[in-house]
């Protein structure tokens, strides 16, 4: 009970139709409930399964932006998230979180960019950025940008949305991220990640959907496809390499 999120249901009486976008996605068409970890949650599966939209309406229904940030961002690059949100519930727990953020790969650049036209406004107050670690994330490489936000934002006793937060990050940094996930976790915070990372998937006791055509279940990591294909190629790369560039 003392977790931040409990539990997600899908009003899917409200729904109006199972046949167009993003109701028809199979992480959302045979979606009743989700159960999440108080710790670390992962959303898994192949491109096109819906994970990040899934992802994307927690975030929105928590409170956050849908391009990403703190609960304090109010910003819109582009309206293009789905209306998913509106149909879904969050079950939470007794606390609420003291911080969060939504961290999204794909739009993180918007973020960077929203923080430089905070800090540039007159009369603006303590610079945004100094909570980033006082170098602009537009003056980083986008993994050091990521990892910036990550080791200086993230303070503790709060919810953390990670949207495909790989996309940036070495093997290493993705050992150290887990590194930080567990400070942060010891620090009562709660995780809800979509990766295609089995590194970062690898963060102990932690809860993983596996979303496929037909549907979501729960999985441990040495079962999921995004391991075993990994372990099949480290294995034996050439039988692969092999049957890929000769057929």
């Amino acid at each position: 009970m003392s977790h931040y999120l409990r539990k997600l249901e899908v009003k899917r009486n409200d729904i109006p139709s199972f046949k167009r976008y993003p109701f028809h996605l199979p992480a959302v068409k045979s979606l009743t409930e989700l159960n999440f970890h108080p710790d670390v949650t992962y959303l898994i599966g192949e491109n096109g399964m819906g994970k990040s939209t899934l992802l994307e309406a927690i975030a929105i229904a928590i409170g956050f932006n849908p391009e990403g940030g703190t609960f304090n961002f109010n910003f819109s690059t582009r309206d293009s998230h789905s209306e998913l949100e509106r149909y879904v519930r969050l079950v939470r727990g007794v606390d609420r979180p003291k911080d969060g953020f939504f961290l999204r790969a794909e739009t993180f650049y918007n973020v960077a960019t929203n923080i430089e036209e905070m800090d540039s406004e007159p009369f603006a107050g303590n610079r945004v950025i100094e909570s980033f670690g006082g170098v602009s994330l537009h003056e980083q490489s986008h993994g050091e940008a990521f990892f910036a936000t990550f080791s200086n934002r993230f303070r503790g006793n709060g919810i953390y949305i990670l949207d495909e937060p790989e996309a940036a990050l070495s093997p290493l940094r993705q050992l150290s991220m887990l590194a930080k996930i567990h400070d942060l976790v010891k620090r009562n915070s709660q995780f809800i990640i979509a990766t295609h990372s089995p590194i970062l998937m690898a963060y102990p006791n932690a809860t993983i959907f596996e979303l496929t055509e037909k549907g979501i279940q729960e999985t441990s990591l040495e079962e999921t496809n995004h391991y075993s294909i990994m372990k099949q190629f480290f294995e034996n790369k050439e039988r692969l390499l092999h049957h890929l560039l000769n057929e």
